[in-house]
C-alpha cells in the first residue's frame, strides 16, 4: 500500500499510470463496437462448442466473442513479429540489422513488423469473414459490405498495435502484453460472474478443488517464471598504470523458463492453420474435399490426438525459441574478451560446449513446464468438469508473466526517484 501511494506522490510515475489505465479503457470501449450483420446468437453457439476458437478469443481480448472491431486483437502484429524473427535467422542482412547495428537497426526491424501487419490483418480478417459466413454467423454481404468490414477490422488491428507502443513508450511493462493481459482479466470476470450464477450447493467441493489447482498453478507460474541457474564467473585481474581492475567473482544467470510465453502462440499458430482450413473446406460442394477436411477437423477435435500435438509442438518451440535467443558461442567470446572464465572450464570453445550442454538440460525443464501450462486447461475440465472458470494456464503464465514484468518496473521507477 505504501507503494501504491508513492506511485501517485510522483507526477511523472502517476501520469503514465493514469494514460495507461486510459488506454486499457479506450480498448475495452472499441471492443463492444460489434461489426455489423452478425447473428450473436450463432456466434455464441459457434464459440460454446468450438474450445479451439474460445481460446484463441482469449488472446483478443473477447474480441472474436462479439466479432467486433478488434476482433483479431494483436494477433497479426504478433504474426509478423514472429515472421520477421524467423527472417532474420534465414536472411544475413537481416540478422546483421537486428544484432550488430544496435537501437537503430532493431527499431528498422520493428518498422518492417508493422508495415507486415497491415497485408497481414486484411488477410486474416477475410480469412475470418468468410470462415464465420460459412458457419451462418454472418449473412450474405455484399461487395461494398466486404470491403467496409475488412477495412474497419483491420484498422481495429492496427489502431490496437499503435495503442500497445504507446504504452510500451511510458516504461512500465510491454504494450502488447499489457493488452492480452486486460483482455484474459475482462474474460476471468465474466468468467467469474457466470460461475457464480450456475453454482450449485452440491457444487462446493469441485469448486474447491478448482481453486486449490489454481493457487497451485499460479504459484509453480511465479516460481519457475523467476527460476534460473547461476553459472559462476570469475574475472581476472588487470593492472593498468596504477590501477588493478578485475579480479571480481559474479555469475551469469540462464533461466528455466527462457522463451516466455513465445512457444504457446507458435505452437497455437501453427495448430490454427489446419484447423480453419479444415472449418473452410467442411462446407465444400466437392465431396472428396469436403470429406478430407471432416476427417481432418475431427482428427484435431480428439483430446488425446489434439493435447499430444500441442504439447509436443510446446517443448519443440521452447527448444527453437530458446537457440534464437540464448547463443552459448557469442556469451563465451564475450566472457572471454572481458577476461572471464568458468571455474574448471578452458574459455572459448569448451566454456560453448559446456554452456550448450547446460542450456539443453535447462530448458528440458522449461519446455516440459511449458507443455503442461498449454494442456492444462483440458485436465483442469476433466478433473472438475468447470468450464466456465477455466481461462487456460497459457493465459495464466501471461498474467503473471505481465504483473511480475509491471511490478519489476514500478520498483525501477522507484528507486530511481529515490536516488
Amino acid at each position: 500500500m505504501d507503494k501504491i501511494l508513492r506511485i501517485f506522490k510522483i507526477p511523472e510515475l502517476r501520469n503514465s499510470v493514469l494514460f495507461i489505465l486510459g488506454m486499457l479503457v479506450i480498448f475495452r470501449l472499441v471492443g463492444a463496437i460489434p461489426v455489423p450483420g452478425v447473428n450473436l446468437d450463432q456466434l455464441r453457439n459457434f464459440f460454446a462448442n468450438n474450445q479451439f476458437f474460445s481460446l484463441i478469443s482469449t488472446f483478443t481480448g473477447g474480441g472474436l466473442d462479439n466479432f467486433s472491431l478488434v476482433m483479431m486483437g494483436v494477433g497479426p502484429y504478433i504474426t509478423a513479429s514472429i515472421i520477421m524473427q524467423l527472417l532474420t535467422m534465414i536472411f544475413p542482412s537481416l540478422e546483421q540489422l537486428y544484432k550488430y547495428e544496435g537501437e537503430a537497426g532493431r527499431e528498422k526491424v520493428n518498422q518492417y513488423s508493422r508495415m507486415l501487419t497491415v497485408p497481414l490483418a486484411a488477410l486474416q480478417s477475410y480469412a475470418y469473414l468468410i470462415l464465420f459466413q460459412k458457419q451462418g454467423v454472418i449473412g450474405g454481404l455484399s461487395v461494398l459490405d466486404w470491403v467496409a468490414a475488412i477495412a474497419a477490422t483491420s484498422a481495429g488491428s492496427i489502431f490496437l498495435m499503435w495503442i500497445g507502443e504507446l504504452i510500451s513508450e511510458k516504461n512500465i511493462g510491454n504494450g502488447i502484453s499489457i493488452l492480452i493481459f486486460a483482455g484474459i482479466v475482462g474474460r476471468l470476470i465474466s468468467g467469474v460472474v457466470q460461475g457464480q450464477i450456475t453454482y450449485q450447493s452440491t457444487q462446493f467441493f469441485t469448486y474447491l478443488v478448482f481453486v486449490i489447482i489454481a493457487l497451485v498453478v499460479i504459484a509453480g507460474v511465479v516460481y519457475l517464471s523467476e527460476a534460473q541457474r547461476n553459472i559462476p564467473i570469475n574475472y581476472a585481474r588487470r593492472v593498468r598504470g596504477q590501477k588493478i581492475y578485475g579480479g571480481v567473482s559474479t555469475y551469469l544467470p540462464m533461466r528455466v523458463n527462457n522463451a516466455g510465453v513465445m512457444p504457446i502462440i507458435f505452437a497455437l499458430s501453427l495448430l490454427l492453420f489446419p484447423t480453419m482450413i479444415s472449418a473452410f473446406f467442411a462446407t465444400s460442394n466437392i465431396t472428396l474435399l469436403a470429406n478430407i477436411a471432416g476427417a481432418l477437423k475431427s482428427f484435431l477435435e480428439n483430446g488425446l490426438i489434439y493435447g499430444a500435438l500441442y504439447f509436443i509442438l510446446v517443448v519443440a518451440f521452447t527448444y527453437f525459441y530458446t537457440a534464437v535467443t540464448f547463443d552459448p558461442k557469442s556469451i563465451s567470446e564475450n566472457v572471454q574478451k572481458q577476461g572471464g572464465y568458468i571455474p574448471g572450464i578452458r574459455p572459448g570453445q569448451p566454456t560453448a560446449q559446456f554452456l550448450t550442454h547446460l542450456l539443453n538440460r535447462v530448458t528440458l525443464v522449461g519446455a516440459v513446464f511449458l507443455g503442461v501450462i498449454a494442456i492444462l486447461p483440458s485436465v483442469v475440465k476433466g478433473l472438475t468438469g468447470i468450464t466456465v472458470l477455466t481461462i487456460g494456464g497459457t493465459s495464466i503464465l501471461i498474467v503473471v508473466s505481465v504483473i511480475l514484468e509491471v511490478i519489476k518496473a514500478v520498483n525501477a521507477h522507484l528507486s530511481m526517484y529515490e536516488y
